[in-house]
């Protein structure tokens, strides 16, 4: 079956909190809502992840969970990739060819400037930096993640919050 990947890039964080290292930043109120509007939007276009994989960074983790909730994924299924709070796109694409072959539909939760550089290697278009809360959604024609620097790609959709504001 052939493989989606969904890129997401955490949503808008809080910098209120002097005290707090880098990964241990909050998402602020706004960044909440617009998370349940992007994930509403994947949930009504039927796009369900069988596998969440999110940075340990406190606002990427955070962003999971309102997708999971919203997509009715469980959250204890989450899975915690510490290393893409560090990595670089290069890094992340090891990571994707990785994935287990029995996942078809995964979503991966990180930070800029890594996701919006990944998403880069696999479209052209992509020249300006994710906003929060941003979704990338591309298709591989393929049934193994380890085949991706072969595989015929396309881009289904790119998302975010102000697109979808009412």
């Amino acid at each position: 079956m052939p493989k989606t990947l969904l890129l997401v890039r955490h949503a808008k964080s809080s910098w209120d909190h002097a005290g707090l290292r880098d990964h241990e930043r909050p998402l602020l109120q706004t960044g909440i809502e617009r998370t349940k509007l992007v994930a509403e939007f994947l949930s009504g276009n039927a796009v369900i992840p069988d596998l969440i994989v999110s940075s340990h960074a406190i606002r990427a983790f955070e962003t999971a969970v309102i997708f999971a909730e919203v997509l009715g994924y469980p959250q204890n299924e989450i899975l915690i990739e510490s290393n893409i709070y560090y990595q670089d796109a290069e890094q992340l694409y090891d990571l994707a060819m990785s994935l287990p072959d029995d996942k078809d539909v995964v979503m991966m939760v990180g930070h800029n400037p890594a996701m919006t550089q990944f998403a880069s290697m696999f479209l052209t278009d992509m020249s300006d930096y994710m906003p929060t809360t941003g979704v990338v959604c591309i298709g591989f024609e393929t049934d193994h993640w380890s085949h991706l620097p072969t595989a015929t790609t396309n881009l289904h959709f790119c998302i975010s919050p102000k697109m979808l504001k009412k």
